[in-house]
């Protein structure tokens, strides 16, 4: 983990997803000339903060959620030559280490696809801490990283036609522990 500035200072317990509040998107270019872009709807996290402000992340998508605002296209992302939902429901991801929140800062850590397990490096830009009108405060982050569908068994090669590389744009809010 690195980091560009001094670290923030985050309570220490269990920050809860604010799943009105977060997204986890993605975009990919296809025939080279345009980028497709789309999302998951359905995903948890776990972010602990301990005493030294030091934050253990996780996350979960539920591939079966895939929305690309095309039905049939989305449909067939789901099937075995692709995702393969039925045999892999969910992408997982575990930072390696805890980190130091700060104004930008870098996550290693593992994904997970099926029996496939790479590393996934995110670039985090630190959003704040806001207090929500119902007296909770949340904290917010923007995280950007890319993979290579192949490398998880997500469809073969097809140069020219759908891009190998897919990019991750995440925006989270999590809510401070009472």
């Amino acid at each position: 983990m690195t980091s560009s500035t001094q670290t923030q200072a985050l309570k220490a317990g269990s920050w809860a997803l604010d799943t009105s509040h977060a997204s986890v998107g993605f975009s990919i270019r296809h025939l080279g000339i345009a980028k497709v872009r789309g999302g998951f709807t359905r995903f948890t996290t776990e972010f602990v903060v301990d005493e030294t402000g030091a934050a253990t992340l996780a996350a979960t998508i539920d591939l079966d959620s895939f929305d690309t605002g095309n039905a049939d296209r989305d449909h067939h992302i789901r099937q075995a030559d692709f995702l393969d939902v039925a045999n892999r429901p969910t992408l997982s991801f575990r930072a390696t280490q805890p980190v130091q929140i700060a104004e930008s800062f870098t996550v290693t850590g593992e994904a997970t696809l099926g029996a496939i397990t790479q590393p996934l490096t995110l670039d985090v830009e630190w959003g704040g801490i806001a207090d929500f009108p119902d007296g909770t405060r949340h904290a917010g982050f923007s995280a950007t990283g890319s993979i290579k569908r192949t490398d998880f068994g997500v469809g073969v090669p097809m140069p020219g036609m759908l891009s190998d590389t897919v990019k991750i744009e995440l925006e989270i809010e999590l809510v401070e522990p009472a």
